[in-house]
């Protein structure tokens, strides 16, 4: 290309932006204060070598009802400010982490609330401060990092701090956003109604909710992005309690970017009622027993088993903090699970069937590009979930930079997906665990239907283990029968849990749902078919002491007054 040529790009580009930024007055205060303030920050003794700004718009719309009344109707509107100022250089700057303090910038929360309204002088005022206190933040941490990496022994992952990536542009307008405050008023209450009445269940609530995020974001390397995106979610918690003083709850979520995405009423109620039934049933459920032995896990359960288990191990940038466990670190192109399986990370995929998944996004929040990610092909290690935070042999983001407004970034999961070379039917899986069950001698297998979330621990210097909370969990009898149970804990450590899956049905699961790590929470999504799996262990879940209550509901108190 000519010089020629390359100047008359460089124009159009100029223009391009001009006219972008001309139709979104925000933007163009963005990119003029980061601009000011990186040109005059340069002439300080300490200047940063990296400055980026990202403010979110939140406009939510939020009802709940409980037993057939409403709690709350909230419209509120938040604008945030986030800012990543690096002083230094790439290989080493204020964010370094420091010895026996973990990694530096996790956990840091800190929001900068900014005017709602678009008036340019406020706007400009708040980012001059906020900027400021930045800087001078950030040069005095600098300052302790050097000390630290001269006394502290040298760090095992010697990468860079801040990896160079392509500077992007990309402006997308802003989605329509409507949502029936008053008609989903009546809904929760109608759902929460069905919940009157029935024994033991003490608590029951419906929260609904439609929002719209819009987020931009520019940096001093020249990147420019706004992204918008609705999101409309509906979840149905309850709790019963049984007579010995266990706390039973399920729960029931539904996410959707669309208004129209979330299933109809007459579907709704229908599991919710079904809801009732199986609380109800829990109640008076037998007590579990730990166990040792073979397990089937639904689609659904699988994918909050992988998501929490592998996935969190996988997050690039663990595989650098010096208090971190580093399961997987050292076994690229090892293989970590059975060759039958592949594992995917895809924030690109908005959709799979007729499911929407929440993971999805185009770029990350240091205003990387997303892209498909192969973390395991056939059973064998690849990859890593990577931020701009490198880590030996991974110098660069795949886009996986992610935070809640007010937390520093961090390596985080999107859409996770397991698929399966070798897939049978799901009455081919049963017979498959009643296979087992009788080879080794166990009185009955065990199916796990749902699991509500679970906790598991990456660090070293405690139990590199995990603790899974299902919801519903049958024993499954050589004869065939089903047995619904409770007070069960799935436990146990990754790899060994890992080498123990023998097989897969033909059943997709999605998992939808708010994950919560260093970074805050962010939306993500897990997609698995069933497993099969030789053994799994489980423990007796904690229970509290607290008795049943000892009035009756008024729903069932004849004597009550009128």
């Amino acid at each position: 290309m000519t010089i020629r040529r390359i100047l008359c790009a460089l124009l159009l580009m100029m223009g391009v932006a001009a006219a972008q930024e001309q139709s979104d007055p925000v933007l163009a205060v963005l990119h003029q204060e980061l601009t000011r303030s990186f040109q005059n920050l340069k002439k300080t003794q300490t200047p940063p070598y990296f400055l980026s700004y990202e403010l979110t718009d939140n406009h939510s719309i939020q009802v709940s009802a409980s037993f057939g009344a409403l709690m709350a109707s909230d419209d509120r509107r938040t604008r945030l400010l986030d800012i990543d100022l690096r002083v230094g250089d790439y290989s080493l700057d204020n964010t370094h982490p420091m010895a026996e303090q973990g990694f530096g910038r996790s956990m840091s929360m800190r929001q900068v609330p900014i005017p709602i309204e678009d008036g340019a002088d406020a706007l400009r005022n708040a980012i001059w401060f906020a900027t400021d206190e930045k800087y001078k933040d950030a040069v005095e941490r600098l300052a302790t990092v050097k000390t630290n990496v001269q006394v502290k022994v040298a760090a095992e992952d010697k990468s860079a701090d801040f990896s160079r990536e392509k500077p992007q542009n990309h402006l997308e307008p802003e989605p329509p956003f409507s949502y029936d405050r008053a008609e989903w008023e009546n809904r929760v209450r109608r759902y929460t109604a069905l919940f009157v009445g029935k024994p033991g269940i003490y608590h029951a609530t419906a929260s609904a909710s439609g929002e719209i995020e819009t987020r931009r974001y520019v940096n001093s390397e020249g990147s420019e992005i706004r992204m918008s995106m609705p999101l409309y979610q509906l979840t149905i918690s309850a709790t019963a309690k049984a007579e010995d003083g266990m706390v039973l709850p399920l729960h029931l979520t539904y996410m959707s970017w669309e208004p129209n995405g979330l299933p109809d009423d007459a579907s709704i109620m229908k599991d919710v009622t079904n809801m009732v039934e199986k609380l109800v049933a829990l109640r008076t459920a037998p007590l579990a027993d730990a166990y040792t032995g073979p397990a089937i896990l639904s689609g659904r359960a699988s994918a909050v088993f992988f998501h929490e288990i592998f996935g969190h191990r996988v997050e690039g940038q663990r595989q650098k903090e010096a208090d971190d466990a580093q399961t997987f670190k050292k076994k690229v192109n090892q293989q970590v699970l059975p060759p039958f399986l592949s594992v995917y990370s895809d924030p690109t995929l908005r959709r799979l069937s007729s499911n929407d998944l929440v993971g999805f996004y185009s770029y990350d929040d240091e205003g990387v590009k997303t892209d498909r990610v192969t973390i395991v092909d056939k059973g064998i290690l690849r990859n890593f979930l990577m931020s701009r935070s490198p880590i030996e042999g991974f110098n660069h983001s795949n886009g996986h930079g992610r935070r809640q407004q007010g937390y520093a970034v961090e390596a985080r999961q999107s859409n996770l997906l397991v698929e399966s070379a070798k897939k049978v039917s799901r009455a081919e899986l049963k017979r498959m665990l009643l296979e087992q069950v009788k080879a080794s001698n166990k009185p009955y297998g065990l199916f796990f239907d749902d699991i509500e979330g679970g906790f598991t621990f990456t660090q070293r210097g405690m139990p590199n283990a995990f603790n899974v909370l299902p919801t519903l969990v049958y024993r499954i009898y050589p004869d065939g029968h089903e047995e619904l149970v409770r007070g069960v804990d799935l436990i146990g450590t990754p790899l060994t849990s890992f080498s123990k899956i023998i097989a897969t049905d033909d059943e997709t699961g999605i998992f939808n749902g708010m994950c919560g790590a260093e970074s805050g929470w962010v939306p993500v999504s897990a997609v698995s078919p069933g497993i099969l799996v030789a053994q799994i262990e489980t423990q007796r879940k904690e229970k509290s002491q607290e008795r049943e209550p000892i009035l009756p509901p008024p729903s069932q108190d004849a004597g009550g007054v009128k």
